[in-house]
This record gives C-alpha cells, sequence and structure tokens, in this order.
C-alpha cells in the first residue's frame, strides 16, 4: 500500500518509515498521524519483522514540527483531539513490541524530538538539531514533549529547553543524554543500519522482555522492578528462543532464532 504521506520499506527483517512531506520538512499534520498508526498496526501483526527505524526523507530534516498551517484555526477541542491522537500514536510507538531506532537526519524540532523521544533511542548526524520551539508561537509541546524529555534530561533541562524554545546541536544532545550516538551524515544510515541488523539477530522473545522490563520498571520501586524482571527472565528460560540460544552455546554453533511463544 502506497501512503501520501510517509514511505515504508521492509529490507528482510527491519521495517523503515521514512516521514516524507518535503516541501513541509516533514511537519506532522493529522493524515501523517494516520499513515504511521497504519504502519504501525501492520508491523506488529507481521512476526518477520524485529526492528523498526523511523527517519526523514531527505537531508533537511527528520520531522520540523508540527503543521502550522494546520494547527493555526483549531478550536479548543480540535486542538485537544489533534493532541491526543498524537499522544496516541507516541504510546503506540513506544509500546511496540520490537526497538525502535530513531534515525535523525536534520531538525528534529517540537513534535519530531517528541517522536524520537518515544522510540528506544537515537542516532543522529552531526548535522541534526533538537528543540521544543512550541513557546515561541505562544503555545507548548502537546505530544509529551515536557513529560518525556523531563525524564530523559531531567527536569531542570527539560525546562530551559521547553521555555526557552531554543535548539540543541546534535553534540549537545549527546551531551545531555537525549541521543545515543552522533555520526557523520554520510555514515549515519549504515550505522543506524548496522545496529538494527544486530538487533534483527537476537531473539525476538527476549527483546521484548528487555524493552518492557526497562520501560514498565523504570517508574517503580527497585523491588517492584526487580520482581518483574525475575518473571520475564523466568518466561524467557522456558521461550523455544532460550531454549535455542542455550542449545547453540553450548553446541558451540549460530542460533537460530525465531520468535515463537509455545
Amino acid at each position: 500500500m502506497a501512503y501520501e504521506n510517509i514511505i515504508f520499506e521492509i529490507e528482510e527483517n527491519v521495517a523503515i518509515i521514512k516521514f516524507n512531506r518535503p516541501k513541509a520538512l516533514n511537519a506532522i499534520n493529522p493524515a501523517l498521524l494516520a499513515d504511521v498508526r497504519d504502519v504501525l498496526e501492520k508491523i506488529e501483526a507481521d512476526p518477520s519483522v524485529k526492528v523498526l527505524i523511523l527517519t526523514g526523507e531527505g537531508e533537511k530534516a527528520f520531522v520540523a514540527g508540527a503543521d502550522i498551517s494546520h494547527m493555526v484555526n483549531l478550536s479548543p477541542l480540535q486542538a485537544r483531539l489533534f493532541s491526543q491522537e498524537g499522544h496516541d500514536l507516541m504510546f503506540k510507538l513506544e509500546t511496540l513490541s520490537i526497538p525502535v531506532i530513531a534515525c535523525v537526519n536534520g531538525f528534529a524540532l517540537g513534535g519530531g524530538t517528541e517522536i524520537a523521544m518515544a522510540c528506544d533511542f537515537i542516532y543522529v548526524s552531526e548535522n541534526a538539531k533538537f528543540g521544543q520551539p512550541e513557546i515561541n508561537l505562544g503555545i507548548m509541546p502537546g505530544f509529551g514533549g515536557t513529560q518525556r524529555l523531563s525524564r530523559v534530561v531531567g527536569k531542570a533541562m527539560a525546562k530551559e529547553l521547553c521555555m526557552s524554545g531554543g535548539m540543541i546541536s546534535a553534540r549537545e544532545a549527546k551531551d545531555i543524554g537525549l541521543v545515543n550516538k552522533v555520526f557523520p551524515p554520510e555514515n549515519l544510515w549504515e550505522e543506524t543500519m548496522k545496529t538494527a541488523n544486530v538487533l534483527a539477530s537476537k531473539g525476538k522473545v527476549s527483546m521484548r522482555a528487555v524493552k518492557q522490563c526497562i520501560d514498565r520498571g523504570f517508574d517503580v520501586d527497585m523491588r517492584t522492578g526487580c520482581y518483574m524482571e525475575a518473571d520475564a527472565f523466568a518466561l524467557c528460560m522456558a521461550s523455544p528462543d532460550g531454549k535455542e540460544g542455550m542449545s547453540a552455546f553450548l553446541e558451540k554453533r549460530k542460533p537460530e532464532f525465531k520468535g515463537e511463544v509455545s
């Protein structure tokens, strides 16, 4: 199926979503949200897909924010719906059972920063720019910026970024812990795919368990999180992937993980 606002591809076990509104620097509108939501449902239903990469088509932008031409005439109720649709998509992205990598190749502002933070980790080119500039328009982040940003970089830094509306460079984003790695622009995609292929080679059951334990355990006390981990560990041990991985180790061969749950 062809989409109007995104490009969707699958390379072996890696799914790729490219935001594709180049004239608007890939800005977010309801149609783009709907396209991504539809693709995420397809990915979740496809057992062969083991990793998802999000990136922007072209070299200028990952996502340069929400589409102001859409937002400017929204009523309060319409604005609430637009924000809720964004939040729903971020949660869907965040809770996807497979690893999600943001490959940021330019501007990731406003909703772009918010989408990247809903991914499991972020790889960027040296020319990437991040920020929550909504305050400059007399509004505020609406897709989770005040919440995820404070959890990632701390309250004080989140307040500075959201209150100043300023942009930060890729290196600054790395320094404050917002992004994982910074690469020269010509190496970004190759390095992102290299990591995606490494992740795709692992057991899908254990990968899901790791992601869920880290995410769900983040906001609970240490003891509860560790008990959660113990339960997930036991399930991984009993899974076909777990049996295969340990047998392969003992037999000195490469494991063949199938991601089966029974």
